[in-house]
């Protein structure tokens, strides 16, 4: 095993303000000999293999395992490369992970079930699985956990996957945010998923509601008793928990080993500065709706500066919204002409541009589907990618328009 980052140290010092033989240094302060990293180098490129490269051929470096020499006034540089197949990457090669700063790593490609029927769930994440799934996006309020934990049990069991491999995502609703709801919260979800821990775990919205009782009515969704004959939006009873006091019962989440990771979904940069005041572990996901009418880059560059990996949802924009009356097929993404033209480009569906158009941003991504050929359309979007001047003109179909806002469907207004 080589660490290419430690030869590309000692290559990459190579010019007249530098000395390779102290690039590299060990822990106690003393350099690496330079004789033995002239050795690594020398065998590295006297075993190096050479391909004859045929037309159609793509090579895919991945920087998580290259590292370039500097070399800046002295000819190109030189890259020291790792060609290798595993658990990181698809059959192509490409990265299929990003890595949070927890150190655990995030598909970057998974199934949202928001609004998948429960007699389909069990079903759908089979499929899934099969078509090379990891990652399964949940909620609560999502009302069909039970069904989704019926579809994970009988993959594990089929021996198609471990748990290990798998990344379960799920997030608290709105009326458990006071302290002493936390665990229990988290408890019910893991009973119904049928799970020991999730890998993630994430505040819903930053809106506290009256608690209610699981007994009662679960999930609880956003009115606080729906038989009263009362307006929406009046129905609506929100309560004054500090975010600060949900996240330390979430952390406590973590300490107990019920889940791996804590983040949260819908928060902007104003309620993430707030937050990251008084936690003592930071969210290491923000997951809000993203697509090219709503490209968010001032948050997705405050969320890369702290650490905070995006996930995207609605990736696709209206198509799930229109059976609630919340967009119209005036409003769809995939229709736009430029869109239309680089799908046919790249002899790619519509679907797959906007969707490859999200891993180049360096978001990750959960489109909804109970459809095979759409499950595996999905997720195959690692053998092609969009130019500088594509992804400007997917981007420049943003007219901010927000379809999952509380602010209209709920008159609590979150956003800036």
């Amino acid at each position: 095993i080589f660490f290419n980052s430690v030869v590309a140290a000692f290559t990459g010092w190579i010019d007249s303000r530098n000395d390779p033989t102290k690039a590299v240094i060990l822990g106690d302060g003393s350099a690496v000999d330079a004789g033995v990293l002239k050795d690594v180098a020398a065998f590295m490129e006297k075993e190096k293999v050479s391909f004859a490269w045929e037309n159609g051929d793509v090579l895919i470096v991945d920087n998580w395992v290259t590292m370039h020499s500097r070399q800046p006034f002295e000819g190109p540089r030189k890259v020291l490369a790792s060609v290798f197949r595993g658990d990181d990457a698809d059959a192509k090669g490409q990265p299929a992970h990003a890595i949070l700063t927890s150190g655990d790593k995030i598909p970057l490609v998974g199934l949202g079930m928001w609004k998948i029927p429960k007699e389909s769930c069990q079903k759908v994440v089979m499929d899934a699985v099969k078509a090379g799934y990891r990652c399964f996006d949940n909620a609560c309020d999502y009302g069909n956990e039970v069904e989704v934990g019926s579809g994970i049990t009988e993959a594990l069991k089929s021996g198609i996957v471990t748990r290990e491999k798998l990344w379960i995502t799920s997030k608290l609703w709105n009326t458990y945010h006071a302290k002493e709801h936390v665990r229990m919260a988290c408890l019910k979800t893991l009973k119904d998923l049928n799970l020991k821990y999730l890998d993630l775990y994430l505040i819903h919205f930053p809106i506290a509601q009256k608690y209610v009782p699981i007994e009662k009515r679960y999930p609880p969704e956003w009115s606080y008793d729906p038989e009263e004959k009362k307006e929406f939006t009046k129905s609506i009873v929100q309560v004054p928990v500090p975010v600060a006091e949900t996240w330390a019962a979430m952390e406590e989440l973590v300490s107990e080993g019920l889940v791996r990771n804590i983040g949260v979904a819908n928060f902007n940069c104003a309620l993430l500065r707030e937050l990251m005041k008084t936690a003592k572990i930071k969210p290491v996901v923000n997951q809000v709706e993203l697509h090219p009418y709503l490209t968010q880059p001032k948050l997705i560059r405050f969320c890369r500066r702290n650490g905070i990996h995006m996930t995207g949802f609605s990736n696709l924009g209206a198509p799930s919204y229109v059976e609630l009356g919340m967009a119209t097929k005036a409003d769809f993404v995939l229709d736009q002409k430029c869109v239309v033209e680089i799908a046919k480009a790249k002899s790619r569906t519509p679907a797959q541009v906007v969707l490859r158009w999200h891993l180049q941003r360096g978001t990750s991504i959960i489109p909804k589907t109970t459809k095979e050929h759409r499950l595996k359309e999905n997720i195959g979007l690692f053998d092609f990618s969009l130019t500088k001047e594509e992804m400007e003109k997917v981007s420049a179909l943003n007219i901010h328009r927000r379809f999952n806002d509380p602010g209209v469907f709920a008159d609590i207004p979150i956003y800036d």
